[in-house]
């Protein structure tokens, strides 16, 4: 399994350094996708859609919850700390696995999947966070495994927060 990791991130990677635009874009997605959901977030909530966005944000909350109990009992290196690819992206040198901005944009696409309202928004925001994912590896700061694992979690999270949604319909009575 790792071998195939190292090979599908060197196939990934081998594209950065080469293209300054296409650097600069991916350096762009794999940077601040998460705020742009923030600002959808902020939009829905300003919008009449207080109650998802309020859903969105608490899947992305459990998202990168479980990301940081993954990194308390397991700790992957990222591929600079082993000296592979190109790196674009200055990063601490903490755990890789699995990434906070995909676990993070993610739980926010996927949970917009799950209602009516927002189906169509959400099938664009799990591109956007794909995207950022690859952007991610491509950056030098991910293996793909890492953003394989971030989508589980993002699954997982929406999982979480859907069988939920009763009893946070009464959070959000209190919040709004």
């Amino acid at each position: 399994m790792q071998h195939l990791n190292k090979l599908w991130y060197l196939n990934i990677n081998s594209f950065s350094g080469h293209a300054p635009l296409l650097d600069f874009m991916m350096l762009i997605f794999a940077t601040y996708t998460p705020y742009l959901f923030i600002f959808i977030l902020f939009y829905l909530w300003f919008g009449k859609s207080k109650d998802i966005a309020l859903f969105a944000g608490y899947a992305a909350t459990l998202g990168v919850f479980v990301n940081l109990v993954i990194g308390l009992f397991y700790f992957h290196p990222r591929p600079f700390m082993e000296n592979l690819g190109h790196v674009l992206l200055s990063h601490n040198s903490d755990s890789s696995f699995p990434s906070d901005h995909v676990s993070f944009t993610l739980s926010i696409a996927f949970m917009f999947l799950t209602f009516k309202t927002t189906k169509t928004l959400g099938i664009m925001a799990s591109i956007l966070g794909l995207l950022c994912g690859v952007a991610r590896i491509y950056s030098g700061v991910h293996w793909p495994f890492d953003i394989l694992g971030s989508i589980i979690v993002a699954i997982f999270s929406i999982f979480v927060i859907y069988k939920l949604k009763t009893p946070l319909l009464k959070l959000n009575r209190f919040i709004i």
